[in-house]
């Protein structure tokens, strides 16, 4: 994902002020751990997670609060149409 340049600080704000409902939709959907980190210089954001089932959180993204979250969040970060974050995947390098 990409962070807009001027606005780390408020992304970071936002998620140490996660809503409670976000943060237990995440728990219900088998979030164990979750980390997202920024690049400052090229504004890039890398988030990593620890789920219990994959099934169970693809469902994460048709809730209601994680659109809300995702309007939320589209004026600090480069967002799809539908107001998603722009990411993509990443080929694994290596792992010890």
């Amino acid at each position: 994902m990409k962070g807009f340049p001027d606005k780390h600080d408020e992304y970071k704000k936002r998620h140490d002020e996660l809503w409670p409902e976000m943060k237990k939709l995440l728990e219900d959907h088998g979030c164990k751990r979750y980390s997202i980190w920024l690049d400052e210089e090229l504004s890039f954001l890398f988030g990593c997670l620890k789920i219990e089932d994959e099934q169970r959180w693809k469902k994460v993204p048709e809730t209601e609060i994680n659109k809300k979250w995702w309007t939320f969040m589209e004026n600090v970060m480069d967002t799809n149409p539908d107001s998603s974050p722009i990411s993509m995947g990443l080929k694994k390098a290596f792992e010890l």
